[in-house]
């Protein structure tokens, strides 16, 4: 945690991209289609030849915020100057893009009421990067992140392994879709219901403000989820909800939306588990504690991937599902040893 007189260590530069993208365009949200992207480039180094590893940003943050200036402990780019420059893990370019939304956050995926998440990773923004700092290519990138964005990543793996993405790191990652959300629809019903259950009318007044409560930030959270995995073309920003108002009782037809982005039915799928098997690398992990129940989905993973032959490290440690930065000193020398790899 100290950062006062903490052992200084080479700095790698931060560059800043702007990437239009006809991906994002035209979104429910009326998200903008520009995201900026910040690069790191280790001391020493101009990226030529070296990996990439993308960070995804968990809900409620953006990537950019992992370069900006921390009280107490590290930021990414300070991380990544402790362990490159100790020789703890071989250099690598990184990359944060801004995945904000209005919803809050974003499960990397396509989708009309959010935007085209997906495409924009691989058609806009790695093109991008890559022509500019001559960095990663076929078998030298590597996707991580922690909650939505270590969905994001596995999600990634599962639908583009081997084939744009080589190494893979899910902290604390969402799956076990019927675990983990189905007591969250009750507390989102009970959210709408001071707004006769519209969510027009919610999102005005969570955006007027002044101030939004925890569940508040939950609720958004779900109508998110709502907006990725089953948009509505003809409701107020995408999102249509999986439950009916007055018993939260599953509507089957949207909440089988729902399960087909469900890691744990995902995986099921052969050409879903054959991404995760061409990768160089794979890594899960979990708190024992996760105020989610994540751990729960996680461990099921974890037998998927064994009784299937996917090779991967699977690992518990003793925490809950905030404030895990400190987990990436066990990945990301993994990946980049992975990715430096012919």
């Amino acid at each position: 945690m100290r950062k006062h007189g903490a052992e200084q260590w080479p700095q790698g530069q931060i560059f800043s991209l702007q990437i239009e993208s006809a991906s994002l365009a035209d979104n429910l949200l009326g998200d903008a289609s520009s995201r900026r992207v910040d690069v790191y480039i280790p001391a020493g180094h101009t990226g030529k030849d070296l990996p990439l590893l993308i960070d995804l940003a968990g809900f409620t943050s953006s990537a950019l915020a992992h370069t900006g200036w921390r009280n107490y402990g590290e930021n990414i780019p300070e991380r990544l100057d402790r362990l490159i420059g100790s020789g703890t893990m071989l250099p690598v370019v990184m990359a944060f893009p801004d995945s904000f939304t209005r919803l809050g956050g974003n499960q990397f995926v396509n989708s009309l009421a959010m935007g085209n998440w997906e495409d924009f990773m691989i058609k806009d923004m790695l093109p991008a990067i890559e022509s500019r700092f001559e960095c990663g290519g076929a078998g030298k990138r590597g996707l991580f992140g922690r909650s939505s964005g270590g969905y994001g990543s596995i999600i990634h793996g599962m639908r583009h392994g081997g084939e744009v993405w080589s190494a893979i790191a899910c902290h604390s990652g969402d799956m076990d879709f019927p675990l983990m959300y189905r007591s969250e629809f009750c507390n989102t019903l009970r959210s709408l219901a001071k707004y006769d259950f519209s969510i027009e009318a919610f999102i005005y007044a969570f955006e007027e403000g002044p101030k939004a409560s925890g569940s508040d930030w939950g609720t958004m959270m779900m109508l998110a989820q709502c907006a990725s995995f089953d948009p509505d073309p003809d409701a107020f920003c995408g999102v249509r909800l999986p439950v009916t108002t007055d018993t939260c009782e599953l509507i089957p037809e949207y909440w089988a939306n729902w399960l087909k982005w469900d890691p744990l039915q995902m995986i099921e799928k052969p050409e879903y588990r054959d991404g995760l098997s061409r990768l160089k690398f794979l890594f899960v992990d979990c708190g024992t504690v996760d105020q989610y129940n994540l751990l729960y989905g996680a461990r099921i993973m974890r037998r998927k991937l064994e009784e299937k032959g996917v090779a991967h490290i699977y690992e518990e440690f003793s925490d809950n599902h905030s404030s895990l930065d400190y987990r990436y000193d066990r990945s990301w020398p993994l990946m980049a040893r992975a990715l430096s790899r012919a």
